[in-house]
């Protein structure tokens, strides 16, 4: 209890602190400092500086450095107000000697500068030019392009959120999270943009005051002490530069900070990593550098043993890196050769434990996919599966089995295949180290890369390398990793066979889970009114058309109805359906009152209920007019984002589907008695009209 209040009377000052330094930092611009209060504040800059320079130097992404924009207003005006309170001291007190405005100032004007002036004087201008031209002005050129870009960026990387979200990839609150990242990564730039701004202006105004102090400081000197023009020219500008110099170093490293936040680039490293494992990794550049400096050193007139020195310490590094991948690699060649170990022995007799049963749900992937699949490489793959079976429950109503992943060394290295039953249903190519990029059809620009397609939807794609995800993102793609590829592609493959992997185990798992809840409604309808085989039937046809099975309740509402009866499987799954209507129709329509579909011409709709009465066949002529147009009333459906629905009399619904669902699998045949009563239907569409 004492560290939780302790813990809150923390969290309240620090909602202090900012106004606090902001009304301190006002009172230094108006009232007057002593020497001392002015050296600590002095080194409390330099510090702060410092500190923000190594924070930025240990980040790994700019966003864990998110206040920065805020420190460096807050470091601009404490160096400015510091300006102004040194600024009073030292044109009021100056003339008393070199230690009036305090030891700090005193000790930049006297032991960097080495009391020359005109020394002083091109140092200042040298460390203003560097900041202002150079530091200052490149960071704020690439926080200007970063904010745009990462602007540009930001409907891609929505939409690629949104892709894995339904994908079953992530959940809600992951995906809240990353688009909140992706919102604060695009605050963080524009605030970088502006606040650049900051140091500039400082350098400008330090410029302006030393000019400033410098004039008033020999007018004062003159006129009012009654000192020489030489006298005052040195004490009043040794002072200035002083002055000067100790707020631009800290300005100068503020400004290195800066340009350090904004042009490095996000990995999980921080920049003296990237430094260290990207340019000190090639043996090969270290010698051909090393190569160089040394022919420079062999030149008359050259400084010959600094040069060769120089050429000796990168020779050796070469020698010492190119040394410790040939042990890294003999090390893993004598893991793998170990690993397996060959060994002598008699083989054994057959046995019932050599019978291996085929897996109902299998992947197999070539060897350069192993990595993605296994845990000890930290491959990611298995968690998105497992996430994709997650989804695929709660969406459909029953748990998928168990995906049993194995490698296939006749595989092509980058192929996967997934099995059902022993029995290949999807089979791509991916490539672990790119990123495929997806067309949906709106994109902007074309991207290099190795042109594909989309293995669950089909749509064209691009395999693409890791540095062209930003600007593929910016000209429309929608940009994924391999592991969720193969993960949509899996949600994909799940969607078409569900019927498929419900079996009898799955079955009798959902009739318990519902009995845990309602006993009594499961022993009224199991097996008094129908078999669990049939209700196995009854469960996979909802399932093939596309019918989500998560209401068991409502179902087992219905074929309670048929105690007693002697009732067809056909005619319990049309009643199941009509039960389930306001479900399906809400998966199709969503919230709209008015439904836009397709229908039947009048007269082909009576000629099909009097073959259905009179159990004849259909004319093959009409039948294959009927699926041509059928499958036109399809395509123009979704080129107008209208769902495929065809709505049919209830006596008609199993015939229709039955006749043309097999031929166009997009098609949705639903009957009139499926649509709830507070839904209005609008034909759209008329399949048998004559033109």
């Amino acid at each position: 209890m004492k560290d939780v209040m302790n813990g809150i009377k923390l969290d309240r000052m620090q909602v202090f602190v900012g106004p606090v330094l902001i009304l301190m930092i006002l009172a230094m611009m108006v009232l007057p400092l002593p020497p001392f209060i002015l050296d600590f504040l002095f080194t409390f800059n330099i510090a702060l500086s410092l500190m923000v320079l190594l924070v930025s130097m240990f980040s790994q992404k700019p966003l864990e450095f998110a206040a920065f924009p805020a420190v460096l207003l807050f470091s601009t005006l404490l160096r400015l107000s510091l300006n102004v309170a040194s600024t009073r001291v030292v044109l009021m007190e100056g003339h008393q000697g070199g230690d009036a405005a305090g030891k700090v100032i005193e000790a930049f004007g006297q032991f960097l500068v080495g009391g020359n002036f005109a020394v002083g004087l091109v140092v200042f201008a040298i460390l203003v030019i560097i900041n202002f031209m150079v530091i200052t002005k490149g960071a704020g050129r690439i926080a200007e392009v970063g904010a745009r870009f990462t602007l540009d960026a930001m409907p891609g990387k929505q939409m690629a959120i949104d892709a894995d979200l339904n994908a079953g990839l992530i959940g809600e609150e992951e995906a809240r999270l990353r688009r909140q990242e992706v919102a604060q990564e695009a605050e963080f730039y524009g605030s970088m943009d502006g606040a650049s701004k900051f140091v500039r202006g400082d350098a400008v105004a330090g410029m302006v005051i030393m000019v400033v102090n410098i004039i008033g400081g020999l007018m004062i000197g003159v006129m009012q002490h009654d000192m020489s023009m030489s006298n005052a020219a040195h004490t009043y500008v040794l002072l200035t530069i002083g002055d000067g110099l100790v707020a631009q170093i800290p300005a100068l490293i503020i400004s290195t900070a800066a340009g350090v936040t904004v042009s490095r680039v996000n990995t999980e490293q921080d920049v003296g990593q990237q430094l260290i494992k990207q340019l000190f990794v090639n043996p090969k550049v270290l010698m051909l550098a090393g190569g160089v400096i040394g022919l420079l050193g062999l030149v008359p007139g050259m400084p010959n043993f600094i040069f060769l020195l120089f050429t000796a310490i990168l020779g050796g590094l070469a020698w010492f890196l190119q040394k410790r991948q040939k042990e890294q690699a003999a090390s893993a060649a004598q893991a793998a050769a170990t690993s397996e170990p060959i060994e002598a022995y008699s083989a054994p007799e057959a046995s019932w434990q050599d019978v291996n049963l085929v897996d109902t749900l299998g992947m197999e992937v070539g060897h350069r996919l192993i990595p993605l699949v296994d845990n000890n490489q930290q491959g990611e793959l298995l968690t998105r599966i497992k996430s994709v079976r997650k989804k695929f429950a709660q969406e459909v109503g029953f748990l998928p089995p168990v995906v049993h992943i194995r490698d296939n060394l006749e595989l092509t290295p980058q192929t996967y295949i997934f099995t059902l039953k022993g029995s290949e249903i999807g089979r791509s190519e991916i490539y672990p180290e790119q990123w495929l990029a997806i067309n949906p059809g709106e994109v902007t620009n074309e991207v290099e890369g190795v042109a594909t397609s989309d293995p669950a939807f089909g749509l064209p794609a691009i395999w693409i390398a890791a540095d062209q995800r930003e600007h593929a993102q910016i000209y429309g793609y929608t940009v994924v990793d391999a592991s969720t590829v193969v993960a949509t592609h899996l949600n994909h493959l799940l969607q078409q066979h569900s019927s498929e992997l419900l079996g009898r185990e799955e079955v009798q798992k959902l009739v318990d889970k519902l009995a845990e809840e309602n006993k009594l409604l499961v022993d009224d309808v199991v097996p008094k009114c129908i078999s669990l085989t049939n209700l196995q039937r009854i469960l996979q046809k909802l399932l093939e058309e596309d019918v989500s099975i998560r209401d068991l309740r409502t179902i087992f509402d219905k074929l309670a109805e048929f105690e007693g009866q002697q009732a067809d499987v056909q005619q319990m799954l049309a009643d199941v359906r009509v039960a389930l209507g306001r479900m399906i129709t809400q998966k199709w329509f969503g919230s709209a009152t008015e439904l836009e579909v397709i229908g039947l011409d009048a007269s082909l709709e009576q000629m099909l209920m009097q073959a259905l009465q009179q159990n004849s066949a259909i004319e093959p002529g009409m039948a294959a007019t009927m699926q041509q147009q059928a499958q036109t009333a399809v395509q123009n459906a979704m080129t107008m984002g209208q769902p495929p629905v065809l709505v049919v009399p209830h006596a008609l619904r199993d015939l229709m589907t039955h006749f043309l669902r097999r031929q166009i699998n997009d098609l949705v045949v639903m009957s009139q008695a499926e649509i709830p009563h507070d839904r209005t239907i609008k034909v759209v569409q008329i399949i048998g009209e004559r033109s």
